[in-house]
């Protein structure tokens, strides 16, 4: 009776449970029963996002460009920026971009180069931005030093003609003006214009006047530079400022500011510990 009932009766949980996994020694079994699982890598690399981002912009181009044909990523437009001195028109003309030029022929660094050669920009930058545009971004040079031709208020030349020419750091005449421009030194003696463009001598003059206080580089009406060593300024008021060279400019304006509270006329700083005034 005893192993009938067994037979009908509910069945021994050893038989009908599922396969057990067995732990090997040392190792923690999980509570519910069920074997560790390892866990894969799902973090991606974001440069492998960033290469595959790419490709499909690339044969979204191509595509773009086999079943639209080649007149869908031509130039449309020249956007022209940075530009006071220069009108746009010009940059325009230098670069010789065409409309309706396919992108991909567009020689950005060649177009750089020749809107550089127009006197007054100091650099160019010439980009494409997909699909049709073209961007030039203009550096012009600034004028810092007045230069007197002959016959201008100031010069020693009886010479008709007169006003100035208005240099850049490099020496480069950036425009002409028949007044001087408020605020702007006048470089002293006058330079040949032949002799201006990569001169020492401006390029020390210049330099200079960004290394003084600035209280005293709005007073600054005049400023000689025989030399790259030799750079005096002039002041509005009379005083004058042996400045010397470029270097040790630190310590030369430090020096300078104390002593201009003497208020004296004359001030030699070119060798700061042993300056001279008078």
């Amino acid at each position: 009776m005893s192993g009938a009932g067994r037979g009908t009766g509910a069945a021994d949980p050893d038989e009908t449970a599922g396969p057990v996994s067995v732990a090997e020694p040392g190792e923690r079994q999980p509570a519910s029963g069920r074997p560790p699982r390892r866990l894969g890598r799902t973090r991606r690399s974001p440069w492998r996002a960033a290469f595959f981002g790419v490709i499909a912009v690339g044969v979204l181009v191509g595509v773009s460009y086999a079943f639209l044909g080649p007149k869908v990523l031509v130039v449309r437009s020249v956007v022209v920026s940075g530009t006071h001195l220069v009108p746009a028109s010009q940059v325009r003309v230098a670069a010789d971009i065409p409309l309706g030029e396919p992108l991909l022929r567009v020689n950005t660094a060649a177009a750089a180069r020749r809107v550089e050669a127009i006197t007054q920009v100091r650099s160019a930058q010439v980009s494409k931005s997909w699909p049709d545009r073209i961007l030039i971004t203009v550096r012009e040079r600034t004028p810092v030093l007045a230069v007197a031709r002959p016959g201008a208020a100031g010069s020693t030349s009886t010479a008709a003609g007169g006003g100035y020419d208005l240099i850049d750091a490099s020496g480069v005449i950036v425009r002409t003006a028949q007044a001087k421009p408020r605020g702007m030194a006048v470089l002293w003696p006058s330079v040949p214009v032949t002799a201006l463009q990569g001169s020492p001598s401006v390029a020390a003059a210049a330099a200079v006047l960004r290394e003084v206080p600035a209280w005293i580089g709005q007073s600054v009406a005049v400023v000689g530079a025989s030399s790259p060593q030799n750079v005096t300024l002039g002041l509005s008021d009379g005083i004058t400022i042996v400045w010397g060279s470029t270097a040790r400019a630190t310590a030369k304006a430090a020096e300078l500011s104390a002593l201009m509270r003497t208020h004296a006329h004359y001030y030699d700083v070119s060798s700061p510990g042993t300056a001279v005034t008078r």
